[in-house]
């Protein structure tokens, strides 16, 4: 915990542009290393983006000379499941020498990647999402609950603008998931629809916490 301290203050200062040198083959291996070694034999994948970044440091982190920190997206992929979309945080003593690696929490993720990055699921995601979709209205369920009743004691007025703005969220989504669907290719128009709704209830639910 202490090391994922550090970095994250590392980092605030800002990164450079997207890093595509040796670094992320270092630490990609490393974690894979580290999995493998606690019984884990998921695959691990790197998303090449705006958002793999290398900081230079050139300090230490306690006892350990850190000379950058390699931040970014990732995905650790499970068989016949749907995969877990992760941000990671690597140190390096120099860029082929990674000497801590984290997963973090990401909450950007995509229901319809986590529901193809598997071979085993890729062409057959609906049952992905249809689960996907069931743990998210879940959720949303629970925290509606507790704000309805938040809503109820402060009084009517309070509770028809509260009941006003789910019906009117709820509107949004199902036309904003409709104008995706119908933006996009034939072949997958309903997964798409579908991942869009798991999409938007899930930051609905970011929204009422």
């Amino acid at each position: 915990m202490r090391c994922i301290v550090l970095a994250a203050a590392l980092v605030a200062a800002g990164a450079h542009a997207q890093y595509q040198g040796p670094a992320v083959e270092s630490c990609h291996s490393y974690a894979l290393k580290e999995k493998s070694a606690n019984g884990n034999r998921a695959k691990v994948v790197y998303k090449r983006d705006h958002h793999l970044l290398i900081e230079r440091y050139t300090r230490t982190a306690g006892n350990q000379f850190v000379s950058s920190v390699l931040t970014g997206n990732g995905a650790v992929v499970l068989f016949g499941a749907p995969s877990a979309e992760l941000s990671f945080l690597c140190l390096l003593a120099d860029e082929k020498r990674p000497v801590f690696f984290a997963w973090l929490p990401r909450q950007d993720t995509q229901a319809l990647a986590q529901c193809t990055r598997d071979d085993s699921l890729r062409g057959k995601s609906r049952p992905c999402l249809e689960s996907l979709l069931q743990v998210a209205e879940s959720d949303l369920g629970q925290l509606y609950a507790t704000r309805f009743q938040e809503a109820n004691e402060r009084g009517e007025a309070a509770l028809t603008a509260y009941r006003k703005s789910n019906d009117e969220w709820r509107q949004y989504r199902d036309a904003e998931c409709q104008r995706r669907r119908d933006a996009g290719a034939a072949g997958d128009a309903d997964e798409r629809q579908l991942a869009c709704i798991v999409d938007l209830t899930r930051r609905r639910a970011l929204d009422m916490r």
